[in-house]
């Protein structure tokens, strides 16, 4: 397990070996600063840090306990700062650096990011209902209609379906093909989209569930 953490660019298209078009996302990653190491068992939790602040007065949002951590490594105070798992064998020195060259071309893995907020919305939309009788007369085309029952069990279900905040979550999405990898310029070509707005920070980790594949790609 090795892990890093970037920052979301944008979606483009390349076109693979084949001449087949690839719609790809964009990920600035590193250099991760390592400010934290954890081991328990075969396994270690590493706290990273990403993202340089502009100007000093913006480093108010960082309590003191935080930046005499920082100062006590000699890292510069990071925006981003998460833990991810690295194996026992992996682990790096407190104050060193992470860069994209964990990662090669062929590699698996699960991008992590808080979804995109789209606020307070109705059923429809939230959990894509089919909704009711179109037809003239019909007064429940969008609405919620019964969400109980009768006389038993005479309550809500937990976990019923109903319109609300949508969106601002937390997610995973696993088994993403790593189609390059240019420590250079702290790049990584993922294939498909991940979670989350442009510049939406994101924790990148080796999949669990699927081995890399060699693959040959060019623009």
């Amino acid at each position: 397990m090795v892990g890093i953490l970037g920052k979301k660019l944008g979606m483009t298209q390349i076109f693979d070996a084949k001449g087949e078009r690839q719609s790809v996302t964009l990920v600035e990653v590193g250099p991760c600063a390592v400010l934290k190491t954890y081991q328990k068992g075969d396994l270690a939790k590493v706290q990273l840090g990403f993202g340089d602040f502009q100007k000093e007065s913006a480093q108010k949002h960082i309590n003191k306990a935080q930046l005499g951590m920082f100062k006590k490594i000699n890292v510069k105070p990071k925006k981003f700062v998460r833990e991810v798992m690295f194996g026992k064998d992996n682990i790096p020195a407190v104050g060193s650096t992470i860069t994209a060259d964990i990662f090669k071309e062929g590699d698996y893995a699960d991008v992590t990011g808080v979804s995109i907020g789209k606020g307070f919305q109705g059923g429809m939309k939230r959990w894509n209902w089919r909704g009711g009788p179109m037809s003239h007369g019909s007064t429940s085309h969008r609405r919620v209609g019964s969400i109980g029952s009768n006389t038993f069990p005479g309550r809500v279900f937990r976990g019923h379906h109903m319109p609300g905040h949508m969106g601002n979550k937390r997610i995973t999405v696993q088994n993403l093909k790593i189609l390059r990898a240019d420590a250079q310029n702290n790049l990584l070509v993922i294939q498909g989209a991940v979670v989350g707005h442009k510049n939406n920070y994101l924790i990148i980790q080796k999949a669990r569930k699927k081995k890399a594949s060699v693959s040959q790609v060019k623009s």
